[in-house]
């Protein structure tokens, strides 16, 4: 029992003589910054880490705040309410780079120009919050991210002495523009994002709030400055290729949401075109149409209200995708008089999703824009059928 005592005292003194590691004079904090990846869509947009390198002390250690917990009850359920907690990581750079050279995935290093108080300033900062009971935040794709903590802790570190210089707002994009930048290769990625997120994501964008992406982390790094001596100077001493990536063939075409979109609106005309001609109504393209924007309508009203993300919220995608329609499916048949009215509300949403869109309230995907039309066409129609048959049931 003894020897069981000793054993825990010495393990437990070793740890904290871990955690309190006095880095040598060499010891150089870097800036990770990874290229995008082609294969996943949370690879698309890069990513962003710490590098801690001390060579008399045998350290090389990654702190990546992109982890989570795979075991963590209900994953998928919180994940989708925007409640999983992310973590920060810290480990072996080595194995942090494995990963990206299987995924043909450049790497750089911007070797930042601290003194060793400063460097042991932010080597403290991260070990520290690298324990379990610290490493877990909540995470935010547009303003907490793996990206956006990088200037984040050396603000809280050395933050006295930072001088953040970058103006990128003079680009003039939205979070949305910044987004699209990415999705080139992802058409339907492009689009379910921007069905899935909101106008909030419309307003322009400060030069701080373009820091998370990675690149952009990459290229403010190259103009913020530190005060050395009461002087400023680049905060980048010098900079790393740690690994290159070899080109690839784009993969471009295929079965887009506009190709789609494009034959769904022009199968809508041609059905009402018939319908107009034979003095008819084809209800069950009418039952698909109300169902199908229905059940997408309660889909986006749920990411607004009962989910944590904060770029779903105020989506005007609702005014297309309205969720009563899911109901109207299968009472229109029942009250022409009342589906005159529905289908003029219907109509009146169009116009101020329109007015939305020309104001740039909110950007909706071009795609749509078939299918606005389309819905246009069919409301138009159905207004006036129900109108003819509520005048006829008089």
């Amino acid at each position: 029992m003894k020897r069981i005592l000793f054993l825990l005292i010495i393990i437990t003194a070793s740890n904290c003589f871990a955690q309190q590691i006095q880095l040598s004079t060499t010891a150089e904090v870097s800036v990770i910054t990874c290229g995008p990846g082609t294969n996943e869509l949370y690879a698309s947009f890069g990513h962003s880490a710490f590098r801690i390198l001390d060579l008399e002390n045998k350290i090389d250690r990654v702190y990546n705040y992109g982890t989570f917990n795979f075991n963590t009850p209900n994953f998928y359920t919180k994940f989708a309410q925007g409640k999983l907690l992310y973590q920060l990581s810290a480990y072996n750079f080595g194995d942090f780079l494995k990963g990206y050279h299987r995924e043909n995935r450049w790497v750089v290093g911007q070797v930042l120009d601290l003194d060793p108080v400063q460097v042991q300033k932010v080597y403290d900062y991260l070990e520290e919050n690298a324990k379990p009971e610290n490493r877990s935040y909540q995470y935010d794709f547009f303003y907490d991210n793996c990206s956006t903590k990088l200037y984040d802790v050396l603000e809280d570190a050395i933050g006295e002495d930072l001088v953040f210089k970058s103006d990128f707002d003079q680009a003039d994009y939205s979070h949305r523009d910044l987004i699209e930048l990415y999705m080139g290769h992802q058409p339907w990625a492009d689009f379910g994002i921007d069905l899935a997120l909101g106008a909030d994501i419309d307003r322009k964008a400060s030069s701080k709030e373009y820091m998370f992406l990675p690149d952009y982390v990459l290229e403010a790094f190259t103009s913020i400055e530190i005060k050395k001596n009461g002087v400023l100077a680049p905060i980048v001493k010098r900079t790393e290729e740690i690994l290159l990536s070899y080109p690839q063939e784009s993969k471009q075409g295929g079965f887009t949401p506009i190709i789609l979109f494009s034959i769904v609106a022009l199968l809508i005309i041609w059905i009402t075109y018939k319908d107009y001609k034979n003095n008819t109504r084809t209800k069950i393209l009418d039952t698909v149409l109300f169902s199908i924007t229905g059940v997408v309508g309660i889909i986006l009203l749920l990411l607004w209200f009962a989910t944590d993300h904060s770029a779903t919220a105020n989506n005007f995608n609702i005014l297309w995708a309205f969720a009563p329609n899911l109901i109207f499916a299968f009472v229109q048949h029942k009250n022409p008089k009342l589906s005159k009215y529905y289908m003029v509300t219907l109509l009146i949403l169009l116009d101020i999703m329109v007015l939305l869109w020309i104001f740039n309230v909110q950007v909706f995907h071009f795609s749509l824009i078939p299918f606005i039309i389309a819905l246009y066409v069919r409301y138009v129609y159905l207004w006036s059928w129900n109108y003819r048959s509520s005048k006829l049931s008089k």
